[in-house]
């Protein structure tokens, strides 16, 4: 499904994110990713979404070399990701419908079939009843409820999410978890980055821990 072989990530300046990183993620499987705030956690998750390239060693996700990708061929990798960053990139001059419905309307889907799936998104994370409101009108924790609706509705194999309760009360970071919780148990694989101890205790999943840009044994 995932698989990093001696990957490494300098930016320019000679900054290294990361450093001769190997392992591989099974198709099903929950893994997080921790570490301190710089460890590479982001850097790992942008490389998997071709958001970064890397410039050393290989990456496979789903068979494709993510390093040799063609730029015009990263929305169809992404078809089969769904992305939840720490920058939500929410349109907040559009409602909470159109939010989730924008990556259908990327990829082309029929209108019908994308409002049905919009709705079910909305409804999976429980902000149904609010579609037609703005972003601006919810909470923190509801904009990062929108943010997971959107990375869902086109029911992608692997979910990528950084740092997502980050900014979260306790209530409303386990409200998230289990929703990524029932997303695995249907099949996807996530990919989970967390500082949050609290997460890690609860949460089963293999861990994968970064220190200044290496993987930890």
């Amino acid at each position: 499904m995932i698989s990093f072989k001696q990957v490494s990530k300098r930016y320019p300046g000679g900054y290294a994110a990361l450093k001769n990183i190997s392992f591989d993620v099974n198709a099903g499987e929950m893994l997080f990713l921790t570490g301190h705030s710089g460890a590479g956690k982001s850097t790992l998750l942008k490389l998997i979404a071709a958001i970064e390239r890397p410039n050393g060693g290989t990456i496979l996700v789903n068979n494709q070399n993510i390093g040799k990708i063609r730029t015009g061929a990263i929305p169809f990798l992404r078809r089969n990701l769904g992305l939840v960053f720490q920058d939500h990139k929410l349109l907040f001059d559009r409602n909470l419908f159109d939010n989730v419905m924008l990556p259908l309307q990327i990829a082309g889907f029929d209108h019908r079939e994308s409002a049905k799936r919009v709705r079910a998104a909305l409804d999976k994370v429980g902000l149904l009843k609010r579609e037609k409101a703005l972003p601006i009108a919810l909470s923190g924790g509801e904009q990062q409820r929108l943010c997971i609706a959107r990375a869902i509705v086109n029911r992608p194999s692997i979910l990528l999410a950084d740092e997502p309760t980050g900014n979260l009360d306790s209530d409303s970071a386990n409200d998230i978890m289990e929703i990524f919780k029932s997303f695995h148990q249907v099949g996807a694989t996530l990919l989970i980055s967390t500082h949050d101890e609290s997460i890690l205790r609860q949460f089963q999943g293999r861990k994968l821990s970064l220190k200044q840009g290496e993987l930890q044994a």
